[in-house]
């Protein structure tokens, strides 16, 4: 029986998303979980594993295209077998009625011939080799099993035009000095666009002081060394008591849906974590359930993935809330704009010492700006000023909020 293969849904408002390469021709042969294609959304390079085993026919979309959500692309028949002439009803959230496809993602398939679809590199470094015009097959690998990185497809770039590698931005210079944006880059452009000019968002805006905050990591990351557990840093403490504080603060936790607002049951962190091309939102699943520790070793292995361009769909998918920290950056404040369908971000600028009022006297405190950007179709000014009030509660008294 032939097996759809359509364009999964790895977000929660997303609507399409663009095919950047397939990794077998129509006709070849796939094993089930094997590398099929590769999909691009505003957050990251995704490699989409084979449904089934079988023969890949009937391909509707090619590279390049762009793809509505749930749209059949292709077919997996059996040998001797035809693709259906007519597409099955897809659903919304990207599987058709004709199979359920399993959708996730992996490193490159294993270098087992000098063929482009079978050498073992990356999404991100197969993409920026493209967009430099590299031969893959000509570029040696330094990763794990020699696999090929950013890193390696940078350094040939280099070698062969004799010019510093770009070391931020995969970018292309056209005349008169302009410069074109990456896929992912534009991707970005195009959803904070819609989102900053349909998202009626409101700032609100507090500082905190953040002695005890400072103290509390410091001492926790001593007692984890020792335990030889991860690290945990300031931004996993914040990330833990953002979502203690969420729990008493439900609809900062929601999503506009269109017509009505959702309160999500599970508290998921999006953390906002810098790449090469740009930024991507990973997402600590269940952080209101987690220890720090549990926190801590979650955002270390979802930074790796994402700067190695490995990134799985269920590390990008269920976000429901937003930090972005940029105080190692040593920016002061900012503000963020909201990823729908979330109703609100928490941008987070760098802990720095201040003169202020303590019992009536001036004295120097280390003190953080926090800017809640809200979603005003979802929540009001007296709840975001509620929920950031019992947050700096929360990061003045960090030990009656955070379990190791």
């Amino acid at each position: 029986m032939a097996i759809s293969v359509v364009m999964p849904a790895l977000e929660m408002a997303q609507e399409t998303g663009k095919l950047l390469a397939w990794r077998k021709k129509e006709g070849d042969s796939v094993a089930k979980g094997e590398p099929l294609l590769e999909i691009e959304t505003d957050k990251a390079v995704v490699e989409i594993e084979s449904p089934a085993g079988g023969i890949l026919a009937g391909v509707k979309s090619h590279e390049g295209a762009v793809v509505p959500v749930g749209e059949i692309i292709a077919w997996i028949v059996a040998p001797g077998e035809q693709p259906p002439t007519s597409s099955a009803a897809a659903s919304p959230s990207g599987r058709t009625k004709t199979e359920q496809p399993k959708i996730s993602a992996r490193g490159a398939a294993s270098a087992s011939s000098t063929a482009p679809s079978s050498i073992n590199i990356s999404p991100k470094a197969r993409r920026l080799a493209k967009e430099h015009g590299l031969d893959i097959t000509q570029i040696r690998g330094t990763g794990p099993e020699g696999s090929i990185t950013t890193e390696d497809v940078l350094a040939a770039k280099e070698s062969a035009s004799s010019t510093p590698a770009a070391d931020s931005k995969p970018v292309t210079t056209l005349p008169g000095g302009g410069a074109a944006l990456s896929s992912i880059a534009r991707l970005m452009a195009e959803r904070t666009t819609k989102s900053w000019t349909t998202v009626p968002h409101f700032f609100v805006i507090r500082e905190a002081d953040s002695s005890a905050l400072l103290d509390f990591q410091k001492k926790i990351k001593l007692q984890l060394q020792t335990a030889a557990s991860a690290s945990p840093t300031i931004t996993d403490c914040l990330i833990g008591l953002v979502a203690r504080t969420l729990e008493r603060h439900p609809a900062l936790n929601a999503s506009w849906t269109g017509d009505n607002i959702r309160i999500n049951p599970e508290i998921n962190i999006s953390l906002a974590i810098a790449v090469p091309d740009g930024v991507v939102a990973s997402v600590i699943q269940k952080a209101h359930a987690a220890s720090l520790a549990e926190i801590a070793a979650q955002r270390t292995a979802l930074a790796s993935r994402a700067r190695s361009g490995k990134l799985a769909p269920a590390d990008i998918s269920g976000g429901t809330f937003t930090i972005s920290n940029l105080g190692m950056l040593k920016v002061d404040a900012f503000t963020a704009i909201i990823t729908p369908p979330q109703a609100a971000v928490l941008a987070v600028g760098a802990v720095s010492d201040r003169v202020v009022a303590v019992g009536g006297q001036p004295a120097v405190r280390p003190v953080m700006t926090l800017s809640l950007s809200s979603d005003h179709r979802v929540i009001d000014g007296a709840r975001a000023a509620a929920f950031l009030n019992d947050l700096v509660e929360a990061i003045r008294e960090p030990e009656k909020w955070l379990r190791l």
